[in-house]
C-alpha cells in the first residue's frame, strides 16, 4: 500500500505495461474470460498502441500502476469533421480507490481528446450503483444528455 502522499503519475503506456494492465483488469472483470496464447495477446498490444486512434492511460503511484483507461478518437464526417472520443475499461486497483485517482486520469483522458479537437466523448458504464454514477457526474459526464443501447452477438 502507497504511502498516502505518494503521487499520480499518469503517462501513456507502453508495451512493458502489459502484464500489470492484465492484473489491474482483474479489478474490471473478476470473471472475465480466459485470454488466448500469450503471443497473441502480445500482438494485440501491440497492435493496439500501434494505432494513434488509441490512447492508453495509466496511473502509476510508486511505479505500480493503480488505475487505467482508453481513449479512441474516432474520425467523423459531421460536426465540421471533428472526430469524438469513447473512453472504456476505467478501472483502478480496489485497494487504491477514493483517492482521486480515477477521476485524475478522466480528467488527463478528456484533455488528450480535447487537444485532439474532439467535439464531444461518451463514456458508458453498466453499473447502477449510485456511487459509481457520481463518480462520472463528478468527473464531468452527463449521465442524461444521450441514451445508450449496446448489442451483442448471439450465443
Amino acid at each position: 500500500m502507497p504511502h498516502p502522499s505518494s503521487p499520480l503519475v499518469i503517462r501513456p503506456l507502453a508495451l512493458s505495461d502489459l502484464t500489470a494492465l492484465l492484473q489491474l483488469y482483474t479489478h474490471l472483470h473478476p470473471q472475465d474470460e480466459a485470454l488466448p496464447a500469450q503471443a497473441q495477446v502480445q500482438a494485440i498490444w501491440q497492435g493496439l498502441l500501434e494505432d494513434p486512434r488509441n490512447h492508453y492511460l495509466g496511473g502509476f503511484v510508486d511505479a505500480q500502476l493503480v488505475s487505467s483507461c482508453l481513449l479512441v478518437v474516432i474520425p467523423n464526417l459531421t460536426r465540421g469533421c471533428r472526430p469524438y472520443g469513447l473512453i472504456e475499461n476505467v478501472v483502478t486497483d480496489g485497494g487504491h480507490r477514493q483517492r482521486g485517482y480515477g477521476k485524475a486520469l478522466l480528467h488527463a483522458a478528456l484533455n488528450r481528446a480535447w487537444a485532439q479537437h474532439c467535439y464531444k466523448v461518451m463514456l458508458m458504464t453498466g453499473s447502477k450503483e449510485e456511487a459509481t454514477l457520481r463518480f462520472y457526474a463528478n468527473a464531468g459526464f452527463d449521465g442524461s444528455s444521450k441514451q445508450a443501447f449496446v448489442a451483442r452477438p448471439p450465443q
